[in-house]
């Protein structure tokens, strides 16, 4: 049964469903087939927003009191790490209730601040509650079950997730809100963002350090000596890290950013997809124009092409101050977009030039940082 599709970017692209509706359907298939003994070959399951959906079961196997099977995820057209895996579910008669365990490959938890409690299984709450839904459809009035989720292959693809940084080991984490996978989604990237922050806040931590990606972090950990500090990938979402982090009660942020992504937040572009904003040029020219320079000057930088060919033209142009001028900036438009809840330092480079400038708050950030 199909989830249909949605239209990304001008393309067509198919939803999936997820390792919390795979878990939910695997479960009520296992406990329908222990009380009845007829092997199925799919499940129907709900969603929690509405919808049914028909998925086909794999490795179903009737052994010692127990049934086993599987569903596999489908990620439709997302990107997702965890698209065609099998998700496994065990049922065994118990005395009473639903009980619901995580087997092999679903991961523990072992930090405070996610949704599920430190030791238990991470089984997020609505999975959770869609295998107890779909489970109590199928159990025999005054029968009780015991279901385990695992997952053969999770502890190996956990180690390409976030679940080792916020305090998940050993496996994967059963997630989904809706049920279903919308392609390419930014909502997706913006709940692990939160999440992260989230752990950090329960240790009672008020700074945390902000960078767009693998750039960022190298240079954070090998240049300025930041490895093992309390440090968030952001990706292009710079004004929703920024209000998550203020509002989960962080004081203090470190920007840490190339000069090709901190140069449109100068600007208070906080978005800082090329798609969605590029005024890169444009923003360069006004400031060398602040800085002094000349009408035919502004014209050459508005004709480049990238920031690396704007910097390389101020320098034999002796025009100096603008990279101090953007890292100030950076900091003042991140303020007041948080409404001054947290105080905002900025550390600005170049993948070709390393260390570009910090502005003064950054620098007292950089100082706490190295006496911690």
């Amino acid at each position: 049964m199909s989830l249909g599709s949605r239209w990304v970017n001008g393309k067509e692209m198919r939803r999936g469903y997820t390792t919390g509706t795979c878990a939910a359907a695997a479960a009520k298939a296992a406990a329908e087939i222990l009380f009845s003994g007829q092997v199925k070959e799919e499940i129907e399951v709900t969603l929690p927003v509405g919808k049914s959906l028909k998925l086909q079961l794999y490795d179903v196997e009737l052994q010692n009191g127990t049934v086993t099977c599987a569903v596999k995820k489908d990620a439709g057209d997302d990107p997702d790490i965890t698209d065609g895996i099998l998700i496994y579910a065990t049922a065994r008669k118990a005395k009473e209730g639903i009980v619901i365990k995580g087997g092999k490959g679903v991961g523990r938890v072992t930090k405070p601040g996610l949704p599920v409690e430190v030791g238990g299984p991470a089984i997020n709450p609505v999975p959770y509650k869609m295998i107890l839904d779909e489970v109590a459809k199928v159990l025999p009035w005054g029968e009780g079950i015991e279901i385990t989720i695992s997952v053969p292959e999770g502890e190996k693809i956990a180690q390409k997730t976030l679940n080792p940084r916020i305090g998940i080991e050993g496996g994967l984490s059963i997630l989904g809100t809706t049920g279903i996978v919308e392609p390419m989604s930014e909502e997706a990237w913006k709940e692990s963002l939160y999440l992260e922050l989230k752990v950090l806040a329960a240790r009672n931590i008020e700074k945390v350090i902000l960078i767009f990606g693998n750039y960022g972090e190298d240079f954070a950990c090998q240049s300025l000596g930041l490895k093992d500090k309390p440090m968030i990938k952001m990706s292009n979402f710079v004004g929703y890290a920024l209000k998550a982090a203020s509002e989960l009660g962080f004081t203090k942020i470190l920007l840490i950013g190339d000069i090709g992504k901190l140069i449109k937040v100068s600007a208070g572009i906080f978005n800082t997809h090329s798609s969605v904003a590029d005024a890169r040029l444009e923003i360069m020219a006004a400031y060398a124009g602040a800085l002094g320079a000349e009408q035919e000057l502004i014209r050459k930088i508005l004709e480049l092409n990238t920031t690396t060919s704007v910097m390389e033209l101020l320098e034999e142009e002796n025009i100096v101050g603008m990279y101090e001028l953007i890292a100030n900036r950076v900091s003042h438009k991140a303020e007041q977009y948080i409404k001054e809840k947290a105080a905002v330092g900025t550390v600005l480079f170049a993948n070709s030039k390393g260390l570009l400038a910090v502005d003064q708050y950054g620098r007292e950030l950089l100082e706490e940082f190295s006496h911690e």
